[in-house]
This record gives structure tokens, sequence and C-alpha cells, in this order.
């Protein structure tokens, strides 16, 4: 089956996509593109969807960059494949040929870029790294690398979306603690619970750091079994794992 890209304008003419589940080789529980070696899918399997992203961002595998995610504000920046995975959640780089890419389940794979200064970025922001500014410290850590942010585009990736993404009250006391005026991102739910709108929350922490534009593809992860894996679905199905969709960008 053909890998199915989804791609921003914003991001054009860039080469990147947002890779769906389709077109990889991957069995079960993880049917598709599963590009995740933190899973306990076969390893040949996971490696040979990545060799296949690889060459649909015409470059090497090697030269395809993911880092351990850990839900931080870590940030690397990369002027060549590091022999260890860094324990961080988003890169950036200017160095043509080096393509960074994140992996996500329910979580916002978010891809920037400033084609004038030559810099590109890819973060991996579920709540917490948002909150906790993975987003701000990406634009910051391009800037470092002569972008002008209010040149940069961003585009966030299928992600769940709010309707399917009830959080306790906890979660709202701790966006509240930061921003009194993300209550507007909670909806009520059942009981006690709320419904976080985890791009729109995404939209607003990039918009207010200052990014020239910036825009959600509007695919929601676990409503479209057919095309995304998610974490928040598997677990509601009871299955005893998941695949992780890629996100990747290149100069």
């Amino acid at each position: 089956m053909t890998l199915e890209i989804i791609t921003s304008d914003l991001i054009a003419p860039l080469r990147h996509g947002f890779f769906t589940r389709r077109g990889g080789t991957s069995s079960g529980v993880f049917d598709g593109l599963n590009c995740g070696p933190g899973s306990s899918d076969q390893a040949q399997a996971v490696q040979i969807n990545r060799d296949r992203v690889a060459r649909a961002m015409e470059t090497e595998p090697d030269r395809l960059v993911t880092v351990h995610q850990v839900h931080s504000a870590e940030v690397v920046t990369l002027d060549a494949p590091p022999e260890e995975k860094p324990r961080a959640d988003a890169l950036v780089t200017d160095r043509p040929g080096l393509a960074l890419a994140v992996l996500t389940a329910d979580c916002q794979p978010v891809l920037f870029a400033e084609p004038e200064a030559g810099v590109i970025g890819a973060a991996h922001a579920g709540w917490r790294g948002a909150l906790d500014g993975v987003l701000e410290a990406t634009l910051a850590a391009m800037e470092g690398l002569g972008a002008r942010r209010d040149r940069i585009h961003a585009a966030i990736g299928p992600s769940i979306s709010q309707r399917a993404y009830e959080v306790g009250p906890e979660l709202l006391d701790d966006f509240l603690a930061e921003d009194p005026d993300s209550q507007r991102f909670f909806a009520n739910g059942t009981g006690d619970r709320y419904l976080l709108d985890l791009p729109g929350y995404g939209l607003h922490r990039l918009r207010r750091a200052g990014v020239g534009v910036a825009e959600w593809t509007r695919h929601c992860t676990y409503s479209d079994a057919d095309r995304f894996f998610s974490y928040r679905r598997a677990t509601h199905a009871g299955e005893a794992d998941y695949g992780r969709l890629i996100s990747a960008i290149r100069l």
C-alpha cells in the first residue's frame, strides 16, 4: 500500500509530512506504518517502516532523526545525526538533508519552518510538554540558529481532538496555575471530568509566543482508526500496545 502523507501549505515547499498508518509493513495492533522502536512490534518491521519514511523524505535512513521522547520541554540542536538518541521532545537544525522527526499517538506533532533563514524544527507536544513550554523552547532554539520568530510557520498535525480527550479536574488546576485564561480550552465532560482542546491550546501557545503563522490540520487521531494510531483508543479497547505515527521535515 502506498504511504499516505498529510502536508501543510504553511510548510510547503519544504519537504515534510504527517504520515498516517497507511502503507506500512507491521501487523496486528500495529497494522500499518508503525515507526515506534519503543513499541513491542517486531524491530525489523519498524525499521522497514522507517526506511520507507526516509525514502519519502528523500534522505538516508540514518539521517531520519528522532529522539527519546520524555514529555519535556527539552530541545536538541543538531548538525549531524547523534550517535545516541538524546532525551528530549524537540529538534531543530539548519543542515540540509537532515530530516527531523517526532513520534505521536494522540499528542501533537508540530513541524516548524523558517525558509528564509534555512532553519527547521519538529516537536512532540502532549499536554505536559505544551504546558511546560516545549513549543516556545523550539522557537527559541530556532532563533539561536538565525531564524526570526515572526517568520516561522508552524503546523500541528493529527492529534486527539477535544471531543475525545477527557481529563480529570487536577489537569485543569495545573493549566489554571500557569494561566487563568486556560479555562477556555476545557469543556464540561461527564461528572467531574473535562474535555481538553489540546490542539487549540497548542495554537494558543504558539501565537502567544509570536510565531508568524500557525495551523492545525484538523485530523483527530482517536476518531479515525483506519488512518491513525491512538494511545487512548488502544487503552479503551484493552489492547496491550499501540503504534506510533511519525511526522518529519527536512531542508
